[in-house]
C-alpha cells in the first residue's frame, strides 16, 4: 500500500514520461508535490523503488523507470493535496478503562496494530490498520493505545528490537526523554526519544550508528508515547 504522497508522486513521474519521455527533475517534483525540501523528494523515491513501483537507472543522471502502477486508481495532484491528511493513527483504538471488577482485572484489552514503524531509516506514515491483539490490562495506563511492528536497530540501547511490537498511548504532547511516535514533515513516521532543545525538537536514536535528528517544531508532530514492548522468541 502506498501513502498518497508515495502515489502522488508515481503518478506524477509516469505521466511526465508519456509526455516527453524524460522524468521530472527533483525541483519538478518538490514543486508539484509542494514540499518544502528534496529530501523530502529522495525518501519518497527511495520508497518507491523499495516497493518495487520504480527502478533508478544507473549511470544516468535523472533516469527513473516506472514498472507498475497501484491497481486501484490515483487521484489527480489537487485532489491529493485537498484530502491527504497523513496520521499514523486512523480508526478505532483501544481503549483502556479504569477497572470496576475483580473480573474485569485480568481481561486482555484488543488493540489495533496499525502497521510499521521505522526504527532506523525513516519509512512513510502508516495510515492503515493491520490486526488486532489483546494484552494484559497491567501491560497499558488508562486512555487509547495502538500497537506498531517495530523495523530497523536504532533504538535497540533502549530494550527495542527489530520484529518486536510497540504498544502506544495516543497522545499529542510528550516530556524530554519520552520514547514517542513522531510525524516528521507530514510524510515520516519514526520511532525516537524525545529531546527539547530551546524552540527546536531533537529525536534522539539509541544506537551510537545514528545521528540525533534536530527539528523546527513545526515539522514534528507527536502521535503517542511508548508504554511497553511485546517480543516474540
Amino acid at each position: 500500500m502506498l501513502t498518497n504522497k508515495q502515489a502522488e508522486l508515481l503518478r506524477f513521474i509516469h505521466e511526465r514520461l508519456k509526455e516527453t519521455g524524460v522524468p521530472p527533475s527533483f525541483e519538478e517534483m518538490k514543486e508539484a508535490l509542494d514540499l518544502r525540501s528534496k529530501s523530502g523528494i529522495h525518501r519518497l523515491i527511495s520508497a518507491l523503488e523499495e516497493r518495487g513501483f520504480i527502478r533508478r537507472l544507473p549511470n544516468r543522471a535523472r533516469a527513473l523507470e516506472v514498472l507498475k502502477l497501484p491497481e486501484s486508481s490515483t487521484p489527480s495532484l489537487a485532489s491529493n493535496r485537498r484530502n491527504f491528511s497523513p496520521n499514523v493513527i486512523e480508526g478505532s483504538l483501544g481503549k483502556v478503562r479504569a477497572i470496576t471488577s475483580d473480573e474485569d482485572s485480568g481481561r486482555p484489552i484488543a488493540i489495533p496494530v496499525m502497521g510499521r514503524i521505522a526504527a532506523g531509516t525513516p519509512i512513510s506514515a502508516i495510515q492503515s490498520r493491520s490486526h488486532t491483539i489483546h494484552v494484559p490490562p497491567e501491560m497499558l495506563s488508562t486512555g487509547d493505545h495502538f500497537a506498531l511492528e517495530v523495523r530497523g536497530d536504532s533504538m535497540i540501547e533502549a530494550g527495542i528490537f527489530e520484529g518486536d511490537t510497540a504498544l502506544i498511548k495516543k497522545a499529542d504532547t510528550a516530556d524530554t526523554g519520552d520514547i514517542v511516535v513522531a510525524l516528521i514533515d507530514e510524510e515520516e513516521a519514526t520511532l525516537k526519544r524525545l529531546r527539547k532543545k530551546g524552540a527546536s525538537i531533537a529525536l534522539e536514536a539509541a544506537n551510537p550508528s545514528y545521528e540525533t535528528r534536530i527539528f523546527g517544531p513545526d515539522r514534528v508532530r507527536i502521535q503517542g508515547k511508548l508504554v511497553g514492548i511485546i517480543r516474540r522468541y
